[in-house]
Parts: C-alpha cells; structure tokens; sequence
C-alpha cells in the first residue's frame, strides 16, 4: 500500500511539473518559478502536501544539484576557465562586491547573524546560467559582442562556486576557524588538482570515458560524477563542486555525447530540486518577507546591470551593448536556491528559505524582461531627459512674417530650437533686404 502512494505522489508531482513546463514554453519564460509555486503548492501548509514520497523527493533534489553543477562543467575545458580566468578577473570581482554585499547587508539589517549573511550574500550574487543562456538564444544575441562578457562573469562566477560552496558548507556544519581552513584549503588543492590534470590529460581522460555504446558512456559518466560528488561530501568539499570538476576534465566527443544523454536527466532531477525547495518551505512564511524580497531584487537587479555595463565597457563594447549585457545579468535562479537551499536543510534561519524562495521568483521572471528592454528603456529615457534639458526661448514658437506655415523649415522664419535666426539677403548695391520673390 505504501508502494502505491509513493507512485500516485510521484506520478502526479511529475505530471504537474510537465504541464506547468509546457505553459511555461508556450508563453517563452523559465519554468522555474512555476516548478516553485508547485512545490509550495505540494509543501507543507500547501493545497496537496505530500506525505510517503518526500524522502524519495529530497533524494532526487540532491542528484538535481549533482547533475546541474555537472552540466555546468561540461560547456567548459579547463584551458577556457584559465583564459577566462586571466582576461576577466577584474570583473569577477567587481561582481561580486556589488551584488553580494547587498545579500550579505540584508541578512545583518534582518538580525539573521554572520553565517545567514554568508548566504544571502550568495543568493545575491549568482546570475542563473540556464536562464540566461536561454535568453540570449532566444533573442537572438548569442553572436553580439557583449555575449563574451556575459559568458565570462558566468564562468567565473562558477569558478567562485569552487571556493565559495566549501566555506559555506564548513560554516553551515558549525566547523570553527581551523577546521574551515582545512576545508578550504582541500577544496582549492582538489580544483587545482583537477585543473592541472585536465590540462595535462584531459584527452587521455575523455578516451577512457568515451564509447560508442550512449549506455555505456552514460553509466560510466553519471557514475564516475556520483562518486566523486560522494567523496567530495564526505571531505565536507561539496558534492556540486566535485560534479563540476567531473564535467570540466571530460573533454571533446566524450563531453559531447555525456551532454547529449544526461539532460534529460538533468531536467528531471532539476525539475524535483526546485519542488523539493518548495516542499521545505510554508506558503504562509513568504508575506511577511516579501517587501524585503522586492527591495533586494531591485538593489540587485541594478548593481547586475551595473556589473556588466562597466564589464563590458572595459572589453570595447559600445553603449548599447554594454546595457544589454547589464541586463542579460539580472536573472537569478538555480544555482541561488542551491545555496538557499544548503541553509534551509542546515536549519540555519527560519526567514532564509521564504525570503529566497521569493526573491528568485521576483528575478526569474523579470530577468528576462530587463535582458529584452533595458537598453531601449535606457535609450528612451536618455532622449527624454535630452529633451527636457534643451533650452526654451519665446522666439522658437514664435513664426516670422511670411507664409507662416509654420513647417519649421527656414524659408518659413521659423527659428528652430537651438538654431540661429536666418538672416535676410541684402541687396550688394543699395544694402536694402531683396523682396520676396528676388529671394
């Protein structure tokens, strides 16, 4: 009997989340917040709360984590994240000053403490990679100058996630000062293992992980990254980061074809991460954080277009690229609720996973819509505020006599704003002004 509930919960969870990703296509938005609203809809103090099934739930969020943060390594080699890593650290860094700070200054106004500051300030911090990419393909700007700046502050926001998702995860376990260096000193020797040997064997690696059978290269690949996410969680590394690693040594056919044959998986466990998310938060806790929510989604969707405006002014692009690259920056999504998400397993504070949960919905769907009208709002502001700055006199309203057509054109007198008066001709010989029809 307690077999057949588990089917029923999971059927009905997954048919769900196939209809709202299907409403979510249809009308061309991340089906992320809907994936939300669903869980909270199926969480607790929801419509239809889910009882037999949430083990196997939270299960499949954790290998959601693991196959996100794996794809995520797999659209990279390692010699791309080091060139990424030279060329554009500065604006890595101007990254993260701006728009973690504004996290980390809430969660210290809300009286949450240093650790929930930690987190907040990366909530805050990360753009999402899949809805931007979405974005950017879907507009049709995946070819635009600015579209390499937008990609490198991604990479190395990711990068951070190496050395950032460790500290936390040291700091969430309540481990002291020592302890978290330790941590953090396994987490940049393992990267830096892992990148050296990329570099050096990154082909002899994919050779032995490629196959021309797609199930057996899928079993070896999934399987090689739930070890390593298994033995990267037991070192207190981070399971998300140990995937990540896995996907940036795989290389050429093998990453090809490993990327071919586990998103749909991806997809799937992703879809139950974000439900799970949902299930662990109470509808009821989202109202009362939902101002602080709207003010830091507009505090932040600013500093991001801040971000890559001076990103990509630093790279030569002009004006309007350097506001579609701010723009495309805004959105915030997965890997967000993975961070909030450690915290609210951790039972770190109560108002984190509402607050989260409320902001990522406020960015996720006006991400889009700042990546598409940014720049042209910018554009028709700055040709307002033009406007109004012109100086105004009497005389530019004011028609000569003559035909007073009032076209605005200077055969018709008519002083245009900004413009010198046109002068009459005179005559060389008498100095008197010519008539109308010697003109």
């Amino acid at each position: 009997m307690h077999t057949a509930t588990v089917f029923i919960e999971l059927g009905s969870v997954i048919l769900v989340l196939g209809l709202l990703g299907r409403i979510a296509g249809r009308y061309g938005f991340s089906p992320i917040p809907l994936y939300l609203l669903g869980g909270l809809a199926f969480g607790t103090g929801g419509l239809l709360p889910l009882s037999a099934s949430e083990e196997f739930v939270a299960t499949g969020a954790e290998i959601g984590v693991v196959l996100l943060l794996l794809m995520l390594g797999l659209e990279y080699t390692a010699a791309d994240l080091v060139t990424n890593l030279k060329a554009q650290y500065p604006a890595g860094a101007v990254d993260f000053l701006l728009n973690a700070t504004p996290g980390a200054v809430a969660a210290l106004l809300l009286g949450w403490g240093p650790v929930a500051a930690v987190v907040l300030a990366g909530v805050t911090w990360i753009s999402s990679s899949g809805v931007i990419a979405k974005v950017l393909g879907d507009l049709g700007r995946l070819g635009n100058r600015e579209t390499p700046v937008i990609l490198s502050i991604l990479v190395l926001e990711d990068l951070a996630m190496a050395v950032y998702l460790p500290i936390l995860t040291a700091l969430l376990a309540g481990a002291g000062l020592l302890a978290g260096s330790v941590t953090l000193a396994i987490a940049l020797a393992t990267a830096g293992a892992v990148l050296f040997i990329a570099l050096r064997y990154g082909r002899l690696i994919s050779r032995f992980v490629s196959h021309d059978d797609p199930e057996k290269l899928l079993l070896v690949v999934l399987g090689l990254t739930l070890l390593v996410a298994g033995i990267a969680q037991q070192l207190q590394v981070s399971a998300a980061v140990g995937a990540f690693l896995v996907g940036i040594a795989l290389s050429g056919e093998a990453a090809e074809g490993a990327h071919t044959l586990l998103s749909p998986l991806r997809d799937l466990f992703a879809a139950v991460f974000f439900v799970f998310f949902g299930l662990s938060t109470d509808p009821t806790s989202i109202p009362p954080v939902l101002l602080p929510a709207l003010l830091l989604a507009v505090v932040t969707a600013l500093t991001k277009i801040a971000t890559g405006y001076w990103a990509a002014r630093r790279a030569g692009i002009a004006t309007r690229g350097r506001w579609r690259a701010g723009g495309a920056l805004v959105s915030r999504g997965e890997f967000s609720i993975v961070i909030a998400g450690l915290a609210v397993t951790a039972g770190i504070e109560p108002g984190l996973g509402p607050l989260a949960t409320a902001y990522v919905l406020i960015l996720v769907v006006t991400g889009p819509l700042a990546a598409r009208y940014t720049q042209p709002a910018v554009e028709r502001l700055g040709t307002v505020l033009a406007r109004r700055r012109r100086p105004w006199t009497p005389e530019a309203r004011i028609p000569a006599q003559g035909t007073g057509t009032g076209t605005g054109t200077e055969a018709d007198g008519v002083v245009v704003d900004g413009a010198e008066p046109v002068e009459e001709p005179l005559d060389k010989g008498s100095g008197q002004p010519l008539d109308g029809l010697s003109r």
